[in-house]
């Protein structure tokens, strides 16, 4: 018998995350593209500097009304006649609304890419908004309210927002609006917020794909190249303050066999030199199965089925005016809600007086580091990175510089990020579940005064 010898691993490949090209047509609109061979499906990505804090008092929701309403119609098609040429095309376009801004993505065939431009271009440069379409996605908008609401996780969220931030900062409020002003959302309005803010001049196109076969420097000239518009100056944006006394929320749920937790507060933006520790440091915490949380509260106790720390950018700039939202998120049977919070904190004292152990760091760099090519093995995925950078006044090789400081931070550099990301006496609780039989196992915890709102 005659064995063939084990097939053995090669030498792994170089990888850096991709550095993009920049340029700029004739009208201001700044370009990033990355050629990829071999990504037949191109990822455009726009990003339009129409931020949250711009909307009008009491419109609240108008920017993602206005992001909704780009596709449904155009000075040259209808609604219905635009969903067909990109259903021609091949091709998906979304767009959405946050506090930096709106982003609008396309995803098409590289052999479709100039026609799929076109379109893009058409609904940048001249979309119709018809009021009855407007009037549509009102509709629909009011009716996603409610199922928002009842979602625990939404929910928390909403109510996390409230108690972090100025009741006069827009970004305390739900980032869609609520039912008050969404309802006053009109085509005149929208038109209004699109004229305002939707230019050229301050926008950022990336497109990334394989661009063998396509001039795509005659396609862009001949499609967004044509989109024109004041180059009026951006709205600058106002600092973000926050107060994380420790305290606690209690959205009621009568009856609620399970509560839904929301621990958090803001921190460093990806400005910050400790940013790296601080992903590195959360990630041990709370980033994955193996993380130390989930072994104590779901493997240990049976508390739950899992629970998560995360680092969530709301809002960077290059001045200091940015953060991030920090915050620990699970849900566990309301039984267990005061026995999971003790042991959660129990979680962070250990964390603070013995910190994380060098194997715990080492795996995490796996996980963040080494998953990085498969990551980003798609158009998409390299667009949608790229875009962020923008949209948080990033420089291009940021992720790249990303990965190397990752592999370089150490296991007390990031047990002092995590430390400082989730002090035990500065993080405010919310939960969302039968506030009966929570609310005393809270105050017993004596982590911060105990409120109580309705569901």
């Amino acid at each position: 018998m005659v064995f063939h010898p084990q097939p053995r691993g090669g030498a792994p490949k170089p990888w850096a995350f991709p550095a993009p090209e920049r340029g700029q047509l004739a009208n201001g609109l700044t370009l990033l593209t990355s050629h990829r061979p071999g990504q037949q499906v191109v990822a455009v990505e726009i990003n339009l500097v129409a931020p949250l804090e711009a909307e009008p008092e009491g419109l609240d929701g108008v920017a993602t009304i206005m992001a909704r309403a780009l596709s449904e119609g155009t000075d040259k098609h209808t609604a219905e006649e635009f969903a067909a040429e990109l259903e021609r095309c091949g091709a998906t376009l979304d767009a959405h609304a946050d506090h930096p801004g709106v982003r609008v993505s396309l995803e098409v065939p590289a052999s479709r890419l100039p026609r799929a431009l076109g379109l893009l271009a058409d609904a940048l440069r001249a979309p119709a908004f018809p009021e009855s379409e407007v009037e549509r996605l009102v509709r629909n908008r009011l009716d996603e309210i409610p199922h928002e609401l009842a979602n625990p996780a939404r929910r928390a969220a909403m109510a996390l927002s409230k108690e972090l931030f100025p009741a006069a900062s827009r970004i305390s409020r739900p980032r869609q609006g609520t039912e008050e002003t969404v309802a006053r959302i009109d085509a005149a309005a929208v038109r209004a917020f699109y004229d305002a803010h939707v230019r050229p001049a301050t926008a950022t196109a990336v497109i990334v794909g394989d661009f063998a076969g396509v001039d795509l420097d005659a396609a862009l000239t001949d499609t967004l190249g044509a989109w024109t518009g004041s180059t009026a100056e951006p709205l600058k944006a106002s600092p973000i303050t926050a107060d994380d006394t420790g305290r606690v929320v209690i959205v009621d749920r009568p009856g609620a066999v399970q509560t839904q937790l929301l621990i958090g507060r803001i921190g460093a933006d990806r400005h910050d030199r400790v940013w790296p520790a601080q992903v590195l440091g959360t990630y041990c915490l709370g980033g994955t199965l193996t993380s130390r949380l989930d072994r104590v509260l779901r493997e240990e106790k049976g508390y739950t089925y899992g629970v998560r720390a995360f680092g969530q950018v709301l809002r960077s700039d290059a001045a200091g005016g940015g953060a991030a939202m920090l915050a620990i998120s699970g849900s566990v049977d309301t039984g267990s809600t005061g026995p999971a919070l003790q042991d959660l904190w129990q979680v962070l004292r250990t964390l603070a007086d013995e910190g994380l152990t060098d194997a715990e760091r080492d795996v995490a760099v796996q996980n963040l580091v080494g998953v990085a090519p498969l990551k980003y093995e798609t158009a998409a995925a390299v667009a949608g990175t790229l875009a962020d950078q923008v949209e948080q006044h990033l420089p291009d090789d940021f992720q790249a510089q990303l990965y190397l400081r990752l592999a370089e931070t150490g296991t007390v550099e990031a047990t002092a990020a995590a430390v400082n990301a989730f002090p035990v006496d500065r993080l405010v609780t919310v939960l969302v579940g039968d506030a009966a039989q929570i609310a005393g196992p809270a105050r017993e915890l004596g982590i911060g005064e105990v409120t109580v709102v309705s569901g």
